[in-house]
């Protein structure tokens, strides 16, 4: 009976220890889950990551390779510029070189006319020579037979000793005729090609006149520089930067004519580089506080006339550019400042090449 009690509690023992140790198991194994689990995670959200990185990295190469292409096309843009800075360097080169040909060929030609003049005078001197000789054999000749052998033979030597020099002075003439020959030549090719200079040069002229031509009396346009001048006391009232209301209907009708004429033309339009606005000042105040003013100024009429649709049609955006002059170019009447006429605002044009066609002029023009 004792025995019985005692194998019923071993057995007790061990079935509770048997549930110990699967209970611990069971813990175990769902702690192994929960680590695979959260490294299935973790690797998830590291290849998206991963992902996201490569993705970052493509659109960064993309972009490098867009501005390396910009710079690419910057460096031609630029090498362009300067080959054809070059260009205009080697002409202007040629043709001073062809100006120093021309004055070695007209110190050639003094140096030869000065030869010629001299054989003249050795040849009067000569004849003068043998017309005294003659005259003295003729007087003496009974008496000095011997001695007009002699003076013949001397004569004789000295005449050939002329016709030599006249044989000479014959090539040398034909020599200077062929050399002013192509100095006639080479002067005529500088002569067209001076003509051909001065009709680039007259680009802007011809601009100016075929404005002119199609503007009429609509508008009043400057006559040198073709540029287009409103009063600032239309536009502003004074000392203020805001366009009037009433005023923007005027400088829209002159702005699409003028602006209009210059994109529209086909005699005009190839040349057109630039619009510019510029603000005009009168003296009164500081010159910072007048800049400022006409900058200012200057903004204000670009902005209002880049929303009107004449600009949206031809695109005038990239063309136009505001600049403040303050007082720098006020118009003086008999020596007196004229203030009413300094305060405007000038819409002007600039030709492609402008200045490079102005140096030009000044070169010729001082030749």
């Amino acid at each position: 009976m004792f025995r019985q009690k005692s194998t019923d509690e071993g057995s007790n023992f061990w079935i509770s220890y048997a549930d110990l140790m699967a209970g611990l198991l069971f813990v175990f194994i769902l702690l192994i889950g929960a680590i695979v689990s959260k490294s299935i995670i973790l690797k998830s959200d590291l290849h998206k990551k991963e992902d996201r990185l490569a993705q970052l990295s493509a659109n960064l190469k993309s972009k490098e390779e867009a501005l390396q292409k910009n710079k690419d096309l910057l460096s031609e843009k630029e090498q362009d510029l300067l080959d054809k800075k070059q260009k205009l360097g080697e002409n202007m080169k040629t043709l001073k070189l062809k100006e120093e040909e021309i004055t070695k060929l007209t110190r050639m030609l003094a140096q030869a006319n000065a030869q010629k003049a001299d054989l003249r005078k050795q040849i009067v001197i000569v004849q003068q020579m043998l017309d005294e000789t003659n005259a003295t054999l003729q007087k003496n000749m009974k008496d000095f037979e011997g001695k007009v052998l002699v003076l013949t033979n001397q004569v004789q030597d000295l005449n050939k000793t002329v016709k030599d020099k006249d044989l000479k002075l014959l090539k040398l003439l034909n020599a200077l005729d062929e050399k002013e020959t192509k100095y006639d030549a080479l002067i005529a090719k500088l002569q067209k090609q001076k003509a051909k200079i001065k009709s680039l040069t007259g680009i802007k002229l011809k601009v100016i006149a075929a404005l002119k031509e199609r503007l009429g009396s609509k508008i009043d346009i400057d006559r040198k520089t073709g540029s287009l001048k409103l009063a600032s006391n239309i536009l502003f009232d004074k000392g203020s930067a805001q366009l009037k209301e009433p005023a923007k209907a005027q400088l829209k009708k002159a702005f699409e004519e003028y602006i209009g004429t210059l994109v529209s033309d086909p005699r005009i339009k190839p040349h057109l580089e630039k619009i510019i606005i510029e603000g005009h000042t009168d003296s009164d105040g500081g010159y910072l506080y007048n800049l400022d003013l006409s900058q200012k100024r200057a903004l204000a009429v670009m902005n209002y006339l880049l929303t009107l649709p004449i600009a949206q049609k031809y695109d005038l955006k990239p063309l136009m550019s505001a600049s403040g002059r303050a007082y720098m170019d006020r118009v003086m009447r008999n020596g007196v400042e004229d203030k009413e006429a300094s305060r405007r605002i000038e819409i002007k044009f600039r030709l492609k090449n402008e200045d490079a066609m102005h140096e030009i002029e000044k070169v010729l023009d001082a030749e």
